[in-house]
């Protein structure tokens, strides 16, 4: 693995970590009442997918490794593209119960 695809690795474990600090202790009915939370957990998502687009171009092969990659980099792009029509339910099942597996799986690749 080139150090490029190690670094955009590293980098969407970070943000995984983070959304899972952010989000520690929290349900539904709190994120969905704290605007900054909201942001920081979708600025972090971003970051996440624009890490594994970035991946993918570096090495595309890695990309079988991870079968959610398009689900990951399709969040990021209704993220920023389609702000208006993001909906909290969605973003919360992603960090309550699909990111924990991302990060263990990026984790393991890691090692």
């Amino acid at each position: 693995m080139r150090s490029a695809a190690r670094q955009r690795l590293l980098d969407a474990l970070e943000a995984c970590r983070a959304v899972e600090r952010f989000a520690q202790g929290k349900d539904f009915a709190a994120y969905q009442g704290d605007e900054m939370l909201r942001a920081a957990v979708e600025r972090k998502l971003e970051v996440i997918g624009e890490a594994f687009t970035k991946l993918a171009d570096a090495e595309p092969e890695i990309v079988e490794k991870f079968p959610d990659l398009r689900k990951i980099v399709g969040l990021r792009n209704r993220i920023i593209h389609g702000y208006d029509t993001v909906d909290d339910e969605i973003v919360w099942d992603v960090v309550a119960n699909k990111l924990p597996s991302l990060r263990r799986q990026v984790e393991e690749f890691l090692k």
